[in-house]
């Protein structure tokens, strides 16, 4: 199944093409030091801090960008783009290990960083790191580097941005992230510069978005979600995106949401309840809706929030090799429990799973897949096969086109000759016990080949709570985790998601 695919040209293009359409002076981009940017100060400053990045790196390189989500990354992201840098978005809550497989594997020579941003989040001892392979470049040192000449060069290239900027291709590289390692070591993803732009149009097409909204988020743009949802969405299309560092500012973040004028939060679920407990109601009433993506919504963050701010929660889906986005709902045909239908260009495939009589493991085609995965630093790419990414997650599309998603294929059990799909189990503990966080992992059992450990935060839970509530169901018993560890809080990735990979050791190590 497929709607109508398209073509789209390179990332600066397109800020070009959207400051020409909804006009110079409109204000697109603000951050917690409420210094707005029109899209003529946006251009201005790549082109200025464009040109000294470029003095220092190589057409085509590969430039590691080390830094939280602000106004200062998403200059920084169109500068690189102006003058034919690439990108590498370095994940900086990925720790050492990672964090240096990603520098190797990009090829990464120079990395951008802030020294305040470093002091702040302590990433001394990190950064002293990645030294040891790449060259670590401030941007208070480069600011303090422009002088007359470039603040003219800028404004001259302001003036005609298309006979300024480096020329390239739908094609060409636009970006590389990194997938998050939740269970296996990140993978480098290449997405194009017309990956990147489709991605944002198709979501423009599928969301009627109003020009005069604002959306605000605090996720990190080292995350693909951050990055396109967060940033090029909205600017690409004639919104203001406010940028905020970190998603974990639980007590400012609602306020901020009502004093920038907010109309879109982006979070994940277990951001978006701590957010809604944290804060008055009044912090929320100018929202739209909210758009949550990374992890499933919870029945009860839809009630929580319809109930506070009387508007919806869409939930999303995608992969960072689909740019992310590949499914979400409409604020205007909410669907909760589903992640709505499949963006315009997005070709779905299901192939069937043994064991599994419902739904099956989907691929995707469309101009968002990305271009293909850097396993080393060659430059020679995996690419899908045929344009097909296989996702690894297990769903099912009904007759309307709505998609659910059942679980990853890795995130089922074979207990006593059957599959649980252990997203599945993780909706039971979450029906008990609504306001925590909790995830379920399979650990390996001598009797039965694996069993269900559910680990919570918080104090200790009676287990019968949870197997009268399946019994209630209509579950089957072995879908009931016999053991349960308590942790003190959620244990999450940089990105929202739950960082399985630590919650396996955990339970693991309880035995």
């Amino acid at each position: 199944m497929a709607n109508g695919p398209g073509t789209h040209g390179a990332v600066f293009d397109a800020l070009i093409e959207a400051s020409e359409r909804f006009g110079p002076t409109r204000l697109i981009l603000e951050d917690q030091e409420r210094k707005p940017l029109s899209y003529r100060d946006l251009i201005r400053a790549s082109f200025a801090l464009g040109r000294r990045i470029a003095g220092m790196t190589k057409p085509v390189e590969h430039v590691g960008v080390f830094l939280p989500t602000s106004a200062g990354v998403v200059v920084t992201f169109f500068a690189l783009q102006a003058f034919g840098r690439i990108p590498a978005m370095l994940n900086f809550t990925a720790g050492p290990r990672n964090l240096k497989g990603a520098v190797q594997t990009a090829g990464v020579k120079t990395i951008l960083s802030s020294r305040r941003f470093i002091a702040q989040a302590q990433l001394e001892e990190l950064i002293g790191e990645l030294g040891d392979l790449a060259r670590i470049v401030y941007l208070e040192d480069i600011r303090r580097q422009i002088g007359l000449l470039d603040r003219l060069y800028a404004f001259a290239a302001e003036m005609r941005p298309r006979r300024f900027s480096k020329a390239v291709k739908p094609s060409d590289p636009g970006a590389i992230l990194f997938t998050s390692g939740s269970f296996a070591a990140p993978r480098g993803v290449v997405l194009s510069q017309g990956n990147l732009v489709a991605n944002a149009k198709q979501i423009a097409e599928h969301i009627e978005l109003d020009p005069d909204w604002v959306f605000f988020n605090p996720l990190p743009v080292f995350h693909s979600f951050g990055l396109t949802g967060g940033v090029l969405t909205p600017i690409l299309n004639g919104l203001k995106a406010f940028e905020y560092p970190s998603p974990l500012h639980i007590k400012i973040i609602p306020g901020l949401v009502r004093e920038s004028g907010a109309s879109v939060l982006l979070a994940t679920d277990t951001f978006l309840g701590q957010y809604l407990r944290a804060a008055p109601r009044e912090d929320f009433m100018g929202l739209k809706f909210a758009a949550c993506g990374a992890e499933k919504v919870r029945e009860e963050t839809h009630r929580a929030f319809a109930a506070i701010a009387g508007r919806p929660v869409i939930e999303g889906y995608g992969a960072t090799e689909a740019g992310p986005v590949i499914a979400v709902n409409n604020p205007h045909d909410n669907h909760p429990g589903t992640v709505g239908r499949l963006l315009p260009g997005v070709e779905a495939r299901l192939e069937p799973v043994d064991g599994l009589t419902a739904g099956g493991r989907l691929h995707v085609r469309g101009p968002n897949i990305m271009a293909g995965y850097m396993n080393d630093d060659s430059g020679v790419l995996e690419r899908p096969p045929g344009g097909w990414h296989d996702t690894g997650d297990i769903v099912s599309i009904d007759d309307t086109g709505l998609v659910r998603i059942l679980g990853r294929a890795k995130r089922f059990a074979k207990i006593g000759g059957e599959m649980i799909s252990l997203s599945a189990v993780e909706d039971l503990a979450a029906a008990v016990w609504p306001d925590r966080w909790c995830a379920v992992v399979a650990a390996p059992d001598k009797r039965k080949g694996e069993r269900l450990v559910l680990v919570i935060e918080g104090s200790p839970v009676d287990v019968q709570a949870l197997l009268a509530h399946a019994k209630a169901y209509g579950a089957a018993d072995i879908a009931v985790p016999r053991k349960i560890v308590q942790v003190a809080a959620p244990i999450l990735l940089g990105s929202g998601k739950t960082d399985y990979g630590a919650v396996q050791r955990i339970a693991e190590a309880e035995g």
